[in-house]
């Protein structure tokens, strides 16, 4: 691995860091594993669709793209992600991305709201991307964007540092419950590098009461947190959502463990919450703590099996080691999971 280049940037500031991202001469993601999520996700326009959701795209999606082609060390399909992301959901005054494109209407763009986790995973790629390859134009992007967020999605509550899941429609003065947060909008391991990109201490407290928040929200008798949750007093389910531990929510141990995070006690109580029969996880109604869908996929089962990993040891079983892409989003968390282990734990493959 290679330590972070110290490069100037908008502004005059210098990006450097000690930490030790993938370096991109190494391909955390294996070149068939890569080419074969392109070919089920990736359009020639650049964007990546989301077949289980009527193919539509959304940062997310991109930012998730951007960053699966930097862990692939594909630089050309990194730059067509990009290109499809800034003239199409960079369109916004403020400098965060519109979260929802769709092909069917006209215009596409049905939503010019923001998805602050869509908005930082772009941010995260771009500064990854462009230290490791020597691409100014990245950086800059990436510096813009973190501003943006810190500017505008970041914001304290009942004595908490909190990221808006967008910046319309979620805070107190918005709704009768609000703030309201989804806890795996928290993308651990990029608040550093935004921490880099526009400095502040926002962005410890930012994790700091992230954490502090999936410790303390244990719902129901799986003591789970849910997807949306109301801080206007007590965590609890937001109005109008569904009380579940859900498909949002199931990327979370990844997350945490993505992160460095080593809090054990944290890691094991989400995964014994969400698993209903061997490794295999599920959505949660929390009320009631019964099983709502169970979650089969690869995708999803690695998320308890890289949980294992980080504090058992255990290896990954062959089935979520073999890539085969199904559905967009347990293909995208199952390449996170296996690039995860790739370069930080290989013990476990």
């Amino acid at each position: 691995m290679t330590r972070w280049r110290t490069m100037l940037i908008a502004g005059g500031v210098a990006l450097t860091t000690m930490c030790q991202p993938v370096a991109a001469q190494h391909a955390a993601i294996a070149p068939e594993a890569w080419a074969a999520y392109k070919a089920k996700f990736l359009d020639t326009s650049g964007r990546i669709v989301d077949n289980g959701n009527d193919n539509i795209s959304h940062s997310e999606g991109q930012g998730y793209g951007l960053l699966l082609a930097y862990l692939s060390n594909s630089p050309a399909d990194f730059e067509q992600i990009w290109y499809f992301t800034r003239t199409e959901l960079l369109l916004r005054d403020d400098g965060l991305a519109a979260w929802k494109w769709d092909p069917a209407v006209t215009p596409h763009v049905t939503d010019t709201n923001n998805a602050s986790d869509g908005d930082m995973l772009i941010a995260y790629a771009l500064a990854l991307a462009g230290s490791a390859w020597n691409k100014k134009d990245y950086l800059e992007a990436a510096v813009t964007i973190a501003h943006a967020l810190l500017s505008h999605a970041i914001i304290h509550a009942g004595g908490q540092t909190l990221l808006l899941p967008g910046i319309k429609g979620y805070g107190a003065a918005e709704r009768e419950d609000g703030p309201v947060v989804n806890p795996s909008y928290w993308v651990y391991e990029a608040i550093p590098v935004m921490a880099l990109l526009a400095p502040s201490d926002e962005w410890q407290k930012l994790t700091d009461d992230g954490l502090a928040l999936l410790r303390s929200t244990q719902l129901g008798p799986r003591k789970l947190p849910a997807d949306w949750v109301s801080l206007r007093s007590k965590p609890r389910p937001a109005e109008g959502f569904d009380a579940e531990f859900g498909y949002n929510a199931i990327r979370i141990p990844l997350y945490l463990a993505r992160a460095g995070i080593s809090d054990k006690a944290l890691l094991t109580r989400l995964q014994a919450g969400m698993t209903v029969e061997g490794d295999e996880p599920a959505t949660i109604d929390l009320e009631t703590g019964k099983p709502k869908q169970p979650l089969t996929d690869p995708g999803y089962r690695i998320v308890n099996d890289v949980v294992a990993c980080v504090t058992s040891g255990a290896k990954l079983p062959a089935s979520v080691r073999q890539f085969a892409p199904s559905l967009y989003y347990p293909s995208t968390l199952q390449l996170l999971g296996l690039a995860f282990v790739e370069e930080k734990h290989p013990e476990c493959l």
